[in-house]
């Protein structure tokens, strides 16, 4: 064991991915020799970059600090850092509770980690990533923050106003990282289609996008987390003239009946969303939408839910996931609402939901079998090479099961596949 080597590990989304990287990368820079999410942590200076959105990924966060606590104690590790949303949120509590961490930063101040090992921080390099995914793919994170104030969601409390990376910027790390050999990019941001607001005073999504896009090497493009209210119809435009811009659209709806719209404070009426996605499918033939819905918000009536339950089947979405209402301390739901909705109905209620998709899933599924896919090669599984199609994100969506034969596949490689079976949410296929 070297006195420089340092375990970083990650929780949560992938914006914090990003940031691990990026540090990672600076470390590297410095003269350390980072790991990430080692399976037995091995070396004496730990980096926890933790998760505080809903209250699982809270206890998440927590649980592990408390091992590496351990781990300190038993004098398997000799230094311990966390950084992230927990301790953006909650540092001063922290503190207190969990003396044992040598140092707290937030989800903005965590460059300082640097110089407090005794490094010299490389301002130039602040933008360059060690890459923790696949070398053919990357997230790409174009804005922090977010200015929706969504009842429920505390995520502004933790990170605060929405702030856009300069185009110039995200471009330079786009042709970098095209030189390592990335192919495909998931952009990623809060709010999508805020971007540029602050900067340029106008979104600017359709123009950056473009842009990406004109970037020689770049193959795929996928786009994360767009919110509806105002979506910027220009972006679809975009999505149907480049051909390396993925068909595909995250956009979280979160409901559909106007009540609870209001109370949700989303800005959008249930006739406008039922509008945008019929305006999306016309605009970018075969556009697959994936989507994140929320049972169990209060004032959640189940005439309300029954809407919801009509919309899934109505919009038939290629990609759905939902998720239980938890309260979060300091949001406009927990100040001023009740949360008076027993959890065993919350749960009835998003099992209720999710079967519903899981049904349409397998439908859409089954409609793909027979066709024929571009594909890229993540891994090898057995007796399988394991892949996506344009309509799938790492770690999240549907993937391609591929029968090996004796054509050899290289991880990154893209390759034509004939779907020949399906199941509710994976294919299967064979290599043409």
């Amino acid at each position: 064991m070297r006195k420089k080597d340092i375990d970083i590990i990650t929780l949560g989304c992938s914006k914090n991915l990003v940031d691990s990287e990026r540090l990672m990368g600076m470390l590297k820079a410095a003269g350390f020799n980072p790991t990430h999410d080692p399976t037995t942590p091995k070396a004496k200076i730990a980096v926890i970059n933790t998760c505080g959105f809903i209250g699982d990924a809270k206890e998440e966060s927590v649980n592990m600090i408390l091992d590496f606590v351990q781990a300190k104690q038993e004098g398997r590790i000799s230094k311990l850092y966390v950084m992230g949303c927990l301790s953006q949120r909650y540092r001063n509590e922290l503190q207190k509770e969990i003396p044992e961490v040598d140092k707290f930063y937030g989800k903005f101040d965590w460059a300082g980690l640097i110089s407090d090992l005794g490094a010299t921080e490389r301002k130039n390099l602040c933008g360059e990533r060690l890459l923790t995914t696949p070398k053919h793919y990357a997230y790409l994170k174009i804005s922090e923050g977010c200015d929706r104030h969504c009842s429920y969601c505390a995520i502004p409390i933790i990170t605060g106003a929405h702030h856009s990376r300069p185009i110039e910027e995200i471009l330079a790390e786009v042709s970098n990282l095209v030189a390592q050999g990335v192919k495909e990019f998931q952009i990623i941001a809060q709010e999508l289609t805020y971007y540029g607001i602050d900067l340029y005073q106008k979104q600017m999504i359709a123009e950056l996008i473009e842009k990406i896009a004109q970037v020689p090497g770049v193959e795929w493009i996928r786009l994360h987390y767009a919110y509806p209210s105002h979506f910027p119809l220009e972006l679809l435009e975009v999505m149907r003239k480049y051909p390396n811009i993925c068909r595909y659209l995250d956009i979280a709806l979160q409901h559909i009946s106007d009540h609870m719209l209001d109370l949700m404070h989303r800005h959008v009426t249930k006739s406008e969303t039922y509008q945008l996605i019929d305006t999306m499918r016309k605009e970018v033939p075969g556009i697959h939408i994936r989507t994140t819905l929320m049972v169990g918000h209060p004032g959640e009536t189940e005439t309300d839910f029954e809407e919801l339950k009509q919309f899934v089947r109505d919009m038939k979405f290629d990609r759905m996931g939902a998720f239980a209402y938890s309260e979060e301390e300091g949001t406009y739901a927990a100040i001023y609402y009740e949360d008076a909705i027993p959890q065993e109905v919350k749960q009835q209620r998003l099992d209720e939901l999710m079967a519903i998709q899981q049904e349409i899933s397998a439908e859409l599924n089954n409609a793909k079998v027979g066709q024929i896919s571009k594909v890229i090669i993540d891994r090898e599984e057995g007796e399988y090479y394991v892949g996506r199609t344009e309509f799938d994100s790492p770690e999240v969506d549907p993937e391609v099961l591929i029968t090996k034969t004796g054509k050899k596949l290289q991880i990154g490689d893209f390759c034509q596949v004939r779907i020949t079976s399906a199941e509710d949410y994976d294919l299967f296929g064979q290599i043409l």
